[in-house]
């Protein structure tokens, strides 16, 4: 009888991890912000995997700093289809760190990154760990902002990234209290696990995207500022939302296999992706 049973919720859970693996969408490559469009598969691009890192899409902010800037004739194409702010630093940057994490840590993890849909809720909660970038520019409905709260609520974790400025904050912000009205973005101190999963990270310093390396308008946006490890916490100390403001980590990732790019900048943003990706699936 004992036997019987056991084969029983093994053939369940055998079910259930089969229909879980079928509510998720297939595999899918975006239009890119960024000028490139040749960012080959890798040959396991299939493989299923224990972690995979889920992009979130999000709609576009009318104030955002790309509003008016498209690859494109006729301007910003719908988010839906990529090409606006969301698809920043995307797919290279989630293909590199996904190449580092995999020679770093022994987890399993899936050679290309997944973007995903607040609004398809089929397959969002399918994803457990998010990354975001252009914090500047999105703008969640109160709809999105709800299902991200769930999302975080049940134990999923995103992080975020690559904002800049107080106008940047502000329109950060104004989607970030749809989402937590009632939790605070706090700075993240350093005695946090979360910077010593891994790494012992208490000695960061700003990671300046490609961009800011060269003189003209967008290195202006970086001088003068301040770096800062922000985060939200649930009730039981647990942080869902880790945050990097001042700081362009997405780029250190994209633009580690450049040697044109700072070294020491992909140093710090792939050890703290390591800690963030190693904290997530412990805590």
């Amino acid at each position: 009888m004992k036997l019987s049973a056991l084969s029983f919720q093994l053939s369940a859970l055998g079910v259930a991890l089969i229909g879980a693996a079928l509510a998720q969408r297939p595999f899918r490559v975006y239009p890119s912000m960024e000028p490139y469009d040749n960012v080959a598969l890798p040959p396991d691009y299939q493989e299923k995997t224990e972690w995979v890192e889920a992009r979130l899409m999000y709609p576009q902010h009318p104030q955002a700093r790309f509003s008016r800037w498209s690859r494109w004739s006729g301007g910003l194409p719908d988010w839906r289809e990529g090409g606006t702010s969301w698809t920043q630093d995307y797919p290279r940057a989630d293909r590199h760190f996904a190449a580092a994490l995999r020679r770093l840590t022994r987890i399993h993890v899936r050679s290309v990154e997944q973007p995903v849909n607040p609004d398809d809720l089929d397959d969002f909660f399918n994803w457990p760990w998010l990354v975001a970038g252009e914090m500047g520019d999105w703008k969640l409905t109160d709809t999105q902002a709800r299902t991200l709260r769930e999302f975080l609520l049940r134990g999923g974790f995103i992080y975020m990234d690559d904002f800049w400025n107080a106008d940047e904050y502000a329109r950060f912000d104004e989607s970030m209290r749809r989402v937590f009205p009632d939790r605070q973005v706090v700075d993240i101190p350093n005695s946090d696990p979360i910077f010593h999963t891994v790494y012992d990270l208490d000695d960061r310093y700003q990671i300046l995207g490609q961009w800011a390396l060269h003189p003209g308008f967008m290195s202006e946006r970086a001088r003068g500022t301040v770096s800062h490890w922000l985060g939200v916490y649930d009730d039981k100390g647990r942080l869902m939302v880790a945050i990097t403001f001042n700081n362009d980590v997405g780029d250190s990732w994209e633009w580690a296999d450049d040697p044109r790019y700072p070294e020491k900048y992909s140093a710090l943003g792939i050890r703290l992706g390591v800690n963030y990706v190693v904290y997530a699936m412990t805590h």
